[in-house]
């Protein structure tokens, strides 16, 4: 993949565990890689002050820590650290945009930038919109380049707070200028959602309802809320990950064929899916399609786990959810009447994000299925921390006559030796500079996520009656699996917790 044309990165929040854990890591990837030429400069921006062999110091330390390469080559690393510059800046104060406009100007000489800017705002979504109009007031979108805003999630709390967040940023910049970043968009496997269903023609004629019989997703979590009890209490798991995460793996799985390979016609078939989904007929219909839960006291792994009330920072009284399920549908001519079950939720038994098909059964009363209780065939799609798929068939089994035994075929992608495989935000920040934003959500996909979503929140602003406490540890409330019971189907198991009986076939070791 060639070098991108260079730009100025700004990283407000500079300072910050996204900057640490994510994005410095993901930029030394790039450099070490060639996806990023020597045409390039950072400028970390925070309110602590700073010098630029401090802001260095802290970079080193980062990816050293977090990245997947090392910086263990020194003349690597000194060429690229001398592209690091570090800023003071108040971002409420529009003169410090003005110096950090000069400064930008100095490293376009330095570095031969042709004025192309590209702003990472790691920073709480209310500075948003004052952020963008200092941009303007300063000067910084002036440059002759392109100017391109990235922003992380939550892109507001609702669709009001959404839409008069959105409003800001369209004063100062073009719709094609916002990448709306949502890191799971950037993993390796739910790209390759895509070319799995698109490029096997043994799949794409079995991709509907009368060949499916349910679809799983599943982002499952094993900590707790860590140090983000003050954050998580007001968000919760329905707009922590549901508006986000959950719904846009769901419009991978469930699109259709884009009519061209270009961002905006992917684009187009995800917000379709929306468009689709069946929305709330009411309060009981969301209490009958929508589990929510709150962990307790429990354990895992013989560690003893307290509940989510006794977390740093949490009401002791609160009503937040840190578990969802929900059945929702699809409501066009592919998949009218096939559930797709979603969930998510923290103190987990095991930490995965996983899709799993679940094919019709072979007829009842044909052939092999008078005699023996045939599984129905599957294929799952791992995104993280395993990273692959497989698929369950039915085989006899060896040594038999017509014994029937299911048997998983498996492709490990990170079990591969030699594979190293690129972090979602090494993609998404490549493409960004690229002006790829096949990958980001556009506004339309925002609206419509939250359109369905607050109708799940405002049904539970009426009552929590419904709110079910289950243990840390366990897979969340019962209420969760009968979800799926009154249908006859289960919740599969996820990576980590594989069935007993079934023969594996793997290139991962098993």
């Amino acid at each position: 993949m060639p070098a991108p044309s260079g730009a100025v990165f700004y990283l407000f929040g500079a300072t910050g565990d996204l900057a640490k854990r994510k994005l410095f890591p993901a930029l030394f990837s790039l450099y070490k890689e060639g996806k990023l030429a020597e045409d390039f400069a950072v400028v970390g921006l925070a309110r602590r002050p700073r010098t630029n062999d401090q802001f260095r110091s802290d970079l080193y330390d980062s990816i050293n820590e977090f990245c997947r390469y090392k910086a263990t080559d020194a003349e690597l690393w000194n060429r690229f650290a001398q592209h690091f510059v570090y800023m003071s800046l108040d971002i409420n104060n529009v003169d410090g945009f003005r110096e950090l406009n000069v400064l930008s100007e100095e490293l376009d000489r330095k570095f031969e930038i042709k004025g192309n800017r590209l702003f990472y705002l790691a920073l709480a979504p209310e500075l948003f919109g004052p952020v963008s109009f200092n941009l303007r007031e300063g000067g910084l979108l002036q440059s002759p380049g392109w100017h391109r805003l990235v922003i992380e999630k939550p892109f507001g709390y609702d669709l009001p707070s959404a839409q008069l967040l959105n409003e800001q940023l369209s004063q100062v910049f073009k719709e094609e200028e916002i990448y709306r970043i949502d890191h799971y968009l950037g993993k390796e496997m739910v790209q390759n959602i895509e070319v799995i269903r698109f490029a096997n023609a043994f799949f794409e004629p079995l991709w509907n309802r009368d060949h499916i019989a349910n679809v799983q997703i599943t982002l499952s979590e094993t900590v707790g809320v860590e140090d983000r009890g003050g954050y998580y209490d007001k968000s919760g798991a329905l707009r922590d990950m549901g508006q986000n995460h959950m719904l846009q793996m769901l419009t991978m799985i469930a699109m259709e064929p884009p009519s061209r390979e270009h961002p905006e016609d992917i684009r187009d078939e995800k917000v379709k899916v929306l468009r689709s989904l069946r929305q709330f007929a009411s309060s009981d219909d969301v209490r009958k399609r929508v589990v929510r839960g709150q962990y307790a006291e429990g354990s895992l792994r013989g560690k003893e786990l307290k509940g989510y009330r006794q977390e740093d920072s949490v009401n002791p009284e609160s009503t937040t959810e840190t578990y969802f399920a929900a059945k929702v549908f699809v409501d066009n001519f592919r998949w009218a009447g096939v559930p797709f079950y979603i969930r998510t939720g923290k103190r987990l038994p095991v930490k995965t994000t996983e899709v799993v098909i679940e094919f019709k059964n072979a007829p009842d009363n044909v052939l092999f299925s008078r005699k023996h209780s045939l599984q129905p065939n599957l294929l799952v799609i791992r995104v993280n921390p395993m990273e692959g798929i497989y698929i369950k068939i039915n085989a006899k089994k060896p040594g038999t006559d017509s014994q029937i035994q299911p048997v998983a075929m498996e492709f490990c992608q990170s079990c591969q030796v030699g594979i190293n495989t690129p972090e979602a935000y090494e993609t998404l920040l490549h493409d960004a500079v690229q002006g790829d934003s096949t990958y980001f959500t556009r506004w339309d996909e925002v609206s419509h996520a939250w359109t369905f979503v607050d109708k799940i929140a405002a049904a539970w602003r009426e009552s929590t009656s419904d709110l079910m406490q289950y243990a840390a540890g366990s897979w969340g409330p019962q209420q969760a699996d009968r979800l799926l019971a009154e249908d006859g189907y289960h919740w599969w198991p996820v990576n980590g917790q594989e069935e007993d009986n079934v023969v594996w076939i793997s290139n991962s070791g098993k």
